[in-house]
């Protein structure tokens, strides 16, 4: 019955409509999975066990009854512990809010609650989302299932490690400057952040209230659609959310790309890029190209000085939510994000309304450098993750940048999303990013798909036992 647990949310969905699965049963498996292999891999700061239970337990009495919300109905997620659960304690990663239990839920969290999902615990984070690696010295590191003794990107990195070992069939993640996509890269998963204002961060902690995204982590692309399909939509609470009403969700795949024109500006994307995840990169891009798609070169002037406004505007957002904590609590702070702090105090007023205008310069200019192109392409990952534990705090600020090319559509607001596109030399998973035009989500997706259904990478994550031979050793 385990193996159930790496089936996709769409086929185990089907299992549930047709009584053939009971969302009980399933969530017993993944409680009993997390049980076995979680305190080897740290990718939950909280499991929900009996309120799972007890949610399942509603949701079967309807299924019996012949009441399914769709296809998350039963299905087990994890939640980024990032975002508030009522009832259940959300501690931002971080010490200061270990006994903190929120009133009402974030509104991505009761949307998929809503439509049937089971939260079945609180992924492990960075601490309150401020770093590439999930190192968090309050809850533990979580552990890249391929490789425990490096890191699985961050800051969603429990969230991704969840999905990527069966303890989830998806998480709910967040996105600043690459959160949801290069733990879903360097894990082998599927992340998928969505344009800006699609998807609500009510309910919360924020990091930056311009750039930051809530999105979707799963193993497959489709799955990712089915969750981005009930987290989107318009919510008063948040004062970034759009009024867009278009569908997400396709049920037919695409067969071919042909008449898909990916833009790729390899001056950024293969900077500072590691040859093996080149290669890596270079056979995903083969494979686009013979599925019909033309892959052109592009050009995105300005986009160094976008990228360095990017971590102005972060870092001077950051700092304005965190000051009064800092007062009473500065000492409860990991030394990482305490030079974080330090960084941001630096800026003026003058250095942030400056970097905001550049933003939305090298915006207006993206669009017309896409005109006639469908996306953008390039490496998600550009190095394999760390050692955990060698990264000194001077140098995580940079990290993500360091470690990815996710940065670009944040500053843009764009949609982005990672795809596993093979493994380097040492077995370690790579990431395909496509990033598409404003609200073009469905499309990006839909290219995804069909990349994913002609190269099933997906498999490897059921195959995989590192981390099982690890964790009983």
């Amino acid at each position: 019955m385990s193996e159930l647990l790496f089936e996709t949310i769409e086929s185990v969905g089907s299992l549930i409509q047709k009584k053939i699965v009971s969302p009980v049963e399933l969530t017993k498996l993944s409680l009993s999975r997390i049980k076995e292999y979680d305190p080897a891999l740290t990718a939950f700061i909280t499991v929900m066990e009996d309120e799972a239970i007890n949610q399942a337990r509603v949701l079967e009495s309807e299924q019996q009854n012949g009441e399914i919300r769709g296809p998350l109905h039963g299905i087990p997620i994890a939640v980024k512990d990032l975002l508030q659960t009522e009832g259940v304690r959300t501690t931002g990663g971080s010490k200061i809010f270990q006994n903190w239990i929120p009133d009402e839920d974030a509104t991505a969290v009761q949307r998929m609650k809503d439509a049937g999902a089971i939260i079945i615990g609180k992924a492990n984070l960075h601490e309150f989302a401020m770093g590439a690696t999930t190192e968090n010295p309050h809850y533990g590191s979580a552990k890249n299932p391929w490789d425990i003794t490096k890191t699985p990107g961050g800051s969603s990195g429990g969230s991704a490690v969840a999905t990527a070992t069966g303890m989830a069939f998806g998480s709910i993640g967040t996105d600043t400057a690459g959160s949801v996509r290069l733990p879903a890269a360097m894990c082998g998963t599927v992340g998928f952040k969505p344009t800006y204002g699609l998807v609500s961060r009510y309910g919360g902690f924020p990091f930056s209230w311009s750039l930051d995204h809530v999105g979707p982590m799963t193993r497959t692309v489709k799955d990712a659609a089915i969750m981005l399909e009930v987290m989107k939509g318009y919510d008063p609470k948040d004062h970034s959310s759009v009024k867009k009403n278009h569908s997400i969700y396709f049920k037919e795949s695409l067969k071919g790309l042909k008449g898909i024109t990916l833009g790729f500006y390899e001056p950024y994307m293969y900077s500072g890029i590691d040859t093996d995840v080149k290669r890596v990169i270079e056979q995903a891009f083969d494979q686009l190209k013979y599925l019909g798609a033309e892959i052109v070169p592009i050009d995105l002037p300005g986009i160094n000085e976008a990228l360095d406004g990017l971590k102005t505007i972060a870092q001077s957002e950051v700092v304005s939510f965190h000051d009064p904590l800092l007062i009473k609590h500065s000492d409860l702070y990991g030394d990482d994000l305490k030079f974080r702090f330090q960084f941001g105090r630096d800026i003026s007023a003058t250095d942030y309304i400056n970097a905001q205008r550049t933003r939305k310069q090298f915006v207006q200019n993206t669009m017309k450098q896409m005109s006639g192109i469908d996306a953008l392409i390039g490496p998600t990952n550009v190095q394999p993750p760390f050692e955990i534990g060698t990264m000194v705090p001077e140098q995580a600020i940079s990290n993500m940048f360091t470690l990815g090319k996710t940065p670009l559509a944040n500053i843009l607001g764009f949609p982005a999303l990672s795809v596993a596109c093979g493994f380097t030399k040492s077995e370690l998973p790579v990431g395909l990013q496509i990033i598409g035009k404003p609200f073009t989500d469905k499309k990006i997706l839909e290219i995804g798909d069909c990349y994913e259904q002609s190269q099933q990478w997906v498999q490897a994550l059921k195959l995989n036992r590192n981390y099982m031979r690890l964790s009983k050793s």
